[in-house]
């Protein structure tokens, strides 16, 4: 093993040693001091430039960054207003459809069982229209699916009313109301020795 981990390094090597800057036949100039001078001098005149410059944008920029931030503050409240105004409408819209669908389930014991089964969204259009005549389609089929939740007939079986004689105190054996009716009894019950 160690001898081929010597023979990929003496191939890296070859490799290195081709791909220099002496190999692909370019010479490097001697070097001039008055050129590189110059050329010296030349670079630190525009970095010297573009330093100026700079700081006379740098404010401009500045008061740039700050318009756009306020046009974008601007922005992104009257999206808020917007979709706070889309979602009172939505409301507003919401609870027109419910008032239509309670109104139109005259059918039903609750009509709020209604409005609460069915999706009040699926009876409104783009525009806000109400299809009344899709509303009465699905109470019908709401009334098929849930036969319990449909109004008593006038003549049909109803509830029964309370009857107070029932119960505890049905049995003719009420308890007196009168105080002094009450009084006299536990005084009696006292003589008596119960």
């Amino acid at each position: 093993m160690p001898e081929t981990e010597e023979t990929e390094q003496t191939v890296e090597e070859t490799q290195v040693a081709e791909t220099a800057p002496e190999a692909d036949g370019t010479e490097e100039e001697p070097f001039d001091r008055k050129r590189a001078e110059a050329a010296l001098k030349k670079k630190n005149s525009e970095a010297e430039n573009l330093r100026k410059r700079l700081k006379e944008l740098e404010p401009l920029a500045k008061r740039a960054q700050e318009l756009e931030d306020a046009q974008k503050t601007e922005a992104e409240r009257l999206n808020d207003q917007l979709a706070a105004e889309r979602e009172r409408a939505d409301k507003a819209v919401r609870n027109a459809v419910a008032s239509k669908v309670e109104a139109l389930a005259r059918d039903f014991a609750d009509p709020e069982d209604a409005v609460g089964s069915l999706d009040l969204a699926t009876f409104v259009d783009d525009d806000g229209v109400i299809d009344t005549d899709a509303i009465k389609d699905a109470l019908t089929e709401l009334l098929k699916r849930k036969p319990h939740w449909a109004r008593p007939e006038e003549g049909g079986p109803r509830r029964p009313a309370p009857d107070r004689t029932q119960g505890s105190s049905g049995n003719g054996n009420r308890s007196p109301s009168d105080p002094a009716q009450i009084f006299a009894g536990l005084m009696d019950q006292a003589l008596k020795g119960r």
